[in-house]
């Protein structure tokens, strides 16, 4: 179980303790530091990147909403503010906490306050998952984001299928390689160097025909006589000018020139 990595701010010690005896009935929370005023917050927030800070108030010094405005950067925590003093509810949700609970904190608002976060957690995972796709797709397609989001919204996008072993022939034989098994492929004038599974079949086909047969999510062009399978990829070597060298399982080095960068940039 993946734990919620958390932070309580107060600056009365017995808050602290009560409210550390209530969250240990959620598995899935994780207290990594306890802080008793504003400084303290921010200097934990940066230490411990929390993902959660159930943050009071009314504290000396920097309080808890100057707390917020002071955080910086896009991995701002979840906050869950806690306060005895209800007028504050309207202020808290401006600055877009996720909760706000009274003390002393009932259990049951709590449980409902860690199901929020729960919830909170699992749409922002979702939404990066869903960014890292579209963004995959734009560097595949060529097409922006915001194209491919109202195509996805349409339906419009193409199901496209491709095949899942090539035929190779060679004096009256026919081999048959699967897709997923090819680590990379070479033009040599009109053939095509099929390098899979330590073996190199040669195919007479142009680079576009070919191309055309491979699923574009897993095999790209990383120079203009070169298709590389994505998921045979170790390690990624920076070298001059912008160009890269890539590391494949069984030890093959590939040069990938800068003008086929973008596409795979996703990995890199």
């Amino acid at each position: 179980m993946e734990k919620i990595r958390t932070i309580i701010v107060d600056d009365e010690s017995l808050a602290r303790r009560g409210l550390n005896i209530r969250l240990k009935q959620f598995e899935d929370v994780e207290i990594v530091a306890e802080c008793q005023n504003g400084r303290e917050a921010l200097q934990a927030i940066q230490a411990f990147s929390p993902q959660l800070v159930f943050l009071d108030i009314q504290m000396p010094g920097i309080d808890g909403f100057e707390v917020v405005k002071s955080l910086q950067g896009d991995s701002i925590p979840l906050i869950v503010f806690v306060t005895a003093f209800d007028q504050y509810a309207v202020d808290a949700f401006e600055v877009h906490a996720v909760d706000y609970v009274l003390k002393p904190v009932e259990e049951e608002r709590l449980t409902l306050a860690i199901e929020r976060v729960r919830q909170h957690i699992k749409q922002d995972a979702t939404d990066n998952h869903k960014k890292r796709l579209m963004d995959l797709i734009a560097n595949i397609t060529g097409q922006s984001t915001a194209q491919i989001d109202k195509m996805l919204q349409n339906n419009a996008l193409p199901n496209e299928t491709y095949p899942e072993k090539i035929a190779i022939k060679d004096r009256g034989e026919t081999t048959l390689v699967m897709m997923q098994d090819i680590a990379w492929i070479e033009a040599a004038g009109d053939y095509m160097c099929i390098h899979a599974n330590e073996q190199v079949h040669v195919l007479r086909s142009t680079m576009k025909d070919l191309e055309a047969k491979l699923n574009p999510q897993h095999f790209q062009r990383i120079h203009r006589s070169t298709i590389v399978n994505l998921n045979k990829i170790e390690k990624v070597c920076s070298h001059i000018n912008g160009e890269y060298f890539l590391m494949l399982k069984g030890e093959s080095r590939l040069k990938m020139s800068r003008s086929y960068r973008d596409k795979i940039k996703h990995i890199i």
